[in-house]
Formats: C-alpha cells, sequence, structure tokens
C-alpha cells in the first residue's frame, strides 16, 4: 500500500487502463501503472514523439502542441472523473504534454532530448509559483493539465535560453 492514495500501487492500477482506450492513452501507454515515478516515465514516453515532431515545420510543431493540450484538458478530466480520484499519479498525459512543450523549437539531438528531460523534470517537480498554487486550487481537467503545461513553459523558457547561449559558451 502506497502512503498516498493518488499514488500508483499494484493495489490502485486500475484494470481499465488495460481495456479503455481513453484510460490507455491518460496513462501513458501504460507508463503511468509503473510504481516508481509515474511522471518521470510517462515524460520518458513523451521523448520518441519530439524527433518526428520535429520534422514538422514551427507551425505544425505549434499546432501539435494545442492540439494534444486541448485534448488533455478533456482526457484527463474524463479519466479522474472515471476513477473518482482528482489527479491519480498515473494519469501522466500532462506530463507528455509538457515534455513536449519543453522542446518546442529546441536543436535536434538526443542531447538536447536529455536536457530538456531533466529540465522539465526539475520544474515539474519543484513547481515555482504559480505552478504550485495552480496545482492545488485549480480542479478538474484543466488543473491536472495547467500545473505540467506551465512546467513545460518554464522548461521551455529554460531551454531556448540554452540555446541561445550554446554559441556563447561551446565553441
Amino acid at each position: 500500500m502506497t502512503d498516498h492514495p493518488n499514488q500508483v500501487s499494484a493495489e490502485n492500477v486500475p484494470p481499465s487502463v488495460w481495456r479503455n482506450p481513453w484510460h490507455f492513452l491518460a496513462f501513458g501507454f501504460g507508463s503511468g501503472t509503473l510504481p516508481k515515478a509515474p511522471g518521470t516515465w510517462g515524460s520518458l514516453v513523451a521523448l520518441p514523439f519530439v524527433p518526428l515532431w520535429q520534422w514538422l515545420p514551427d507551425w505544425g510543431y505549434w499546432l501539435a502542441l494545442a492540439l494534444t493540450m486541448l485534448f488533455g484538458f478533456w482526457l484527463c478530466g474524463k479519466v479522474a472523473e472515471d476513477l473518482g480520484v482528482h489527479d491519480h499519479e498515473g494519469i501522466v498525459w500532462d506530463e507528455m504534454v509538457g515534455m513536449w512543450i519543453t522542446l518546442w523549437l529546441v536543436p535536434e539531438g538526443w542531447g538536447w532530448l536529455l536536457v530538456g528531460f531533466l529540465v522539465f523534470r526539475v520544474m515539474d517537480i519543484l513547481k515555482p509559483w504559480p505552478i504550485h498554487w495552480i496545482d492545488r486550487h485549480v480542479r478538474g481537467g484543466v488543473g491536472i493539465m495547467l500545473d505540467d503545461v506551465l512546467a513545460g513553459v518554464f522548461a521551455w523558457l529554460a531551454m531556448q535560453g540554452l540555446v541561445w547561449l550554446k554559441p556563447l559558451v561551446l565553441p
């Protein structure tokens, strides 16, 4: 048994994750069922999509972000309601979208993906203001998504700073 009712454990992984396509998506293709750090696993699952999305024009990647975010408001709210838990820790679609936001307009390459992953996880875990406030006070699908969307925006700003500084730091 876990100490927190929203934490993922073998006892509280809903079986619907494996039979309901909405639950499967919200649980990051099943990654949210892993017992330790489901948000980290969900963030990792998001990474293979980024090189594919980087083939799109910048506006195409932005459109994909907008669509996955809007879809996530509905998806996360629906699955949370289905499960009867406001923000089940296994719901990681929000982390996936946060990762995709973090890596928009970042150069291609696994090094950038790794740095973006680390920067996003730090923002998502530390939840600087106003992310922490939103996490505690905004409910429903919007509340589930919005803290990770903002963590993604903060991480994106940090990544853009790194992209801009790279020529000044590295030869």
